[in-house]
């Protein structure tokens, strides 16, 4: 399966959800992987971004399906990027 990054930015309405209920940030996780996607780690960080997920999915559209779904309840907005694995990456290169 491919693995993705995706950097997510809580709305005002999403920093209020998790001020109220910050077990919700584990709750979404299980709700990605009924989507189809794992999550295989997620990160609270400081900056312009607030979390750093790393998912593994099927496809760039089961990814895409996720980044919709999220960002359709206007509680996150997200930055979904492919990541490639350093060793397919140099194998590539050498072909």
């Amino acid at each position: 399966m491919a693995k993705f990054i995706m950097l997510t930015t809580l709305t005002d309405e999403g920093r209020k959800t998790i001020k109220d209920n910050p077990a919700r940030i584990k709750e979404v996780s299980k709700e990605v992987e009924a989507m189809g996607a794992k999550v295989l780690a997620q990160y609270a960080v400081l900056g312009p971004y607030d979390f750093v997920n790393i998912l593994e999915a099927p496809s760039n559209e089961a990814v895409s399906k996720v980044a919709i779904a999220l960002g359709a309840r206007g509680t996150l907005q997200t930055m979904t990027m492919a990541a490639l694995d350093l060793d397919d990456f140099v194998g590539a290169l050498k072909k």
